[in-house]
């Protein structure tokens, strides 16, 4: 049972002392503090108000196996027991770092077989930095720093991972990005190339990538980075040309492939790693999130084995965390893998769920408001428009309605994220077609509801 909780005193608490990330910490002390989430089971959370949530996010695009799982207690519990804690500095290692590594190599068909764990996607990009640039001096080639990533992309809230991102608005909190990064259009079919034919689209966006190595200077580019399908800049599904021509072109260059898998792995699109999805063999993936499904805060790099001799040859990489490998969460994730694994979970996503999901968005794509549906997997998005059959948006800009149908959602039992204008969800990969209709069914009442607000406001 949950605990009984004084829900107006963490509240008061919440807002004289807790600083929430990503948040506007005036408007919650304005608002009486944060939503207190205090118990979840399966695919719903419950707050102190007594509402029942149906989590639609998976709590930030993470919670893969579901909440409550016993198993990944009892053996978090069994591991803290046996050694809650050693660190990696010391030319150490611990049971569960080094079987993870290798169960990771393996879900890669050791295509990269060698793994530096962190504990948050931030991390991991960050790890990803320092390795292939140091990759790149120890290969006689130090002028290759310059990183191209994606306007618009996520790849993080640390100040490497900010300056990776494209999202602008992140930028000027640090004075960021850093030097060496280079951003190119996203591959946003529906708000950038709405009324071309897609497939023109995808190339003119793979080919913006190759004019930006020209104007660097192939000699002086490290790598791309990009996410398979871009979570939290809008569930933005590419092109299906666009990502194997960008892969030719970084061939094409001798320049690394990334691909940040933080979002799409474990089983999010319907295959293990978004890549296979996409359709490309990267040098370098980054993971979080469905690596635990949350229950710990892990992530890892897996790296070619190319790569990692060429790092052989250079001593000590100085680099690291306390908390690399940590021992408990490593424990967590390889159960969390093998229960994916037990209960078919990334195969049902691709064959009944995922499906399914396409399936009952379609019957929102006749809504007034609606201008696109969109899926992948378990990875789905409504984009909202003020009028039909157009990507026009209320009130002439992006971001007018996203929070008004967002908010309207939530009121009805329904967790999802409004991405500007863009109404995205992410459920748990044990979510049932049952469950999908009443998702689907929520966001078809919230959009009922914010018509008549949306139109009352700009009109």
């Amino acid at each position: 049972m949950p605990r009984n909780y004084d829900i107006a005193e963490l509240r008061r608490l919440d807002v004289a002392h807790h600083l929430p990330a990503q948040a506007d910490w005036q408007e919650l002390e304005n608002i009486g503090g944060s939503r207190i989430v205090t118990h979840a089971e399966g695919c719903y959370i419950h707050d102190g108000d007594g509402n029942r949530i149906l989590d639609g996010m998976a709590g930030l695009w993470c919670v893969n196996v579901g909440y409550g799982r016993e198993e990944l207690v009892e053996v978090a519990a069994e591991q803290m027991r046996e050694l809650p804690y050693y660190n990696t500095f010391f030319k150490t290692a611990t049971p569960p770092a080094v079987l993870l590594a290798h169960k990771i190599a393996s879900l890669t068909q050791n295509r990269l077989p060698h793994v530096f764990f962190n504990t948050s996607g931030s991390e991991a990009n960050d790890t990803i930095f320092r390795l292939v640039r140091q990759y790149w001096k120890l290969k006689g080639e130090p002028a290759r720093k310059v990183f191209i990533s994606r306007w618009n992309a996520y790849h993080g809230s640390t100040v490497a991972g900010v300056s990776l991102g494209g999202m602008k608005a992140m930028h000027p909190i640090g004075d960021l990005p850093i030097p060496g990064v280079e951003h190119v259009r996203q591959p946003y079919w529906f708000g950038e190339g709405f009324g071309e034919d897609p497939a023109e689209f995808g190339s003119a966006c793979a080919a913006a990538i190759e004019e930006r190595i020209l104007e660097v200077g192939p000699e002086n580019v490290a790598a791309f980075i990009g996410e398979p399908v871009q979570g939290a800049g809008g569930v933005i599904i590419p092109p299906a040309n666009y990502w194997p021509q960008v892969e030719a072109i970084c061939r094409k260059y001798g320049i690394l492939l990334i691909c940040d898998e933080v979002i799409n792995g474990f089983g999010r699109t319907g295959n293990m790693w978004g890549h296979e999805s996409v359709g490309v063999s990267p040098d370098i993936i980054a993971m979080a999130k469905g690596l635990s499904s949350g229950y710990l805060p892990i992530s890892a790099v897996a790296v070619s084995a190319e790569i990692i001799a060429v790092m052989k040859t250079g001593g000590d990489f100085v680099h690291g965390f306390t908390y690399s490998g940590h021992p408990v969460c490593a424990a967590v994730a390889l159960r969390n893998i093998e229960i994916m694994e037990r209960e078919g979970l990334i195969e049902k996503v691709r064959s009944e769920t995922g499906p399914y999901l396409a399936g009952a968005l379609q019957r929102l794509a006749d809504h007034p408001l609606v201008g696109e549906v969109r899926s992948i997997g378990l990875l789905g998005a409504v984009e909202v428009v003020s009028n039909k059959g157009t990507n026009q948006r209320w009130g002439g800009k992006e971001g007018n309605a996203g929070p008004v149908v967002r908010d309207r959602c939530i009121a009805n039992g329904l967790m999802v994220r409004g991405i500007r204008d863009t109404i995205v969800m992410c459920p748990p990969l044990i979510i049932t077609p049952a469950q999908i209709d009443e998702m689907v069914g929520i966001i078809s009442r919230a959009l009922d509801e914010a018509q008549p607000v949306l139109e009352a406001l700009h009109n």
